[in-house]
């Protein structure tokens, strides 16, 4: 008595077929960038002490492992509300920075030069475009965003889908997808988005 052999690739799930491409890590969900961002009401008096104070903890901060960039965005002519941002790859990071002594000791000389504090959050792809109350212009954003997916994809086209000729197509657009999320999230945008972060957000003096 005979019975039917199944193909070998019949009961092995996407995730697992992924895992025998990329390797045991391929499908493991990647650290996510996070974004935070410190607004402060400084008094009229003290605002030359603060920028001062600022210039000097966003340098400390850049210096840490893991930071993506650290920032001052200044007021406007009505406003005298000042926000700090820095950017970090993970939770991780960001943790690392904030129990720090070099951060408890700057945020010991900063408490009598401001009237008001508030701390904002973000993460993932969000992140990358935080910038306070003073966003670049959305055109720019987009633009970005679409020459990184652009490169991503044609690249993925060009070197990986030739060797997928076999893979069913689901399995090829699901695959593409994780690519392109992983590659944005976590390489490619936070490596332009620090570079070109003067052309992102240009300075409204």
């Amino acid at each position: 008595m005979t019975s039917a052999c199944p193909s070998a690739d019949a009961g092995v799930s996407v995730p697992l077929r992924l895992r025998a491409v990329f390797g045991a890590d391929a499908v493991t969900a990647a650290p996510e960038p996070v974004t935070v961002t410190v607004a402060r009401t400084v008094r009229t008096d003290r605002r030359e002490a603060f920028e001062r104070w600022a210039e000097n903890v966003l340098g400390v901060a850049a210096g840490f492992p893991g930071n993506l960039g650290a920032t001052m965005l200044r007021p406007g002519p009505d406003s005298s509300e000042y926000h700090l941002v820095y950017r970090f790859v993970d939770d991780e990071s960001l943790a690392a920075w904030e129990r720090s002594s070099e951060r408890r000791s700057a945020l010991a000389h900063v408490e009598d030069m401001v009237d008001d504090a508030r701390y904002a959050r973000v993460s993932g792809l969000e992140s990358f475009f935080t910038r306070g109350a003073q966003p670049g212009p959305r055109w720019r954003m987009t633009v970005l965003t679409v020459a990184a997916v652009f490169a991503i994809t044609s690249l993925f086209q060009q070197f990986v889908t030739p060797h997928l000729g076999s893979w069913p197509l689901e399995l090829r657009l699901l695959l593409s997808a994780t690519v392109v999320v992983l590659l944005l999230g976590n390489v490619v945008m936070p490596a332009l988005t620090r570079f070109l972060i003067r052309w992102l957000h240009p300075r409204r003096d």
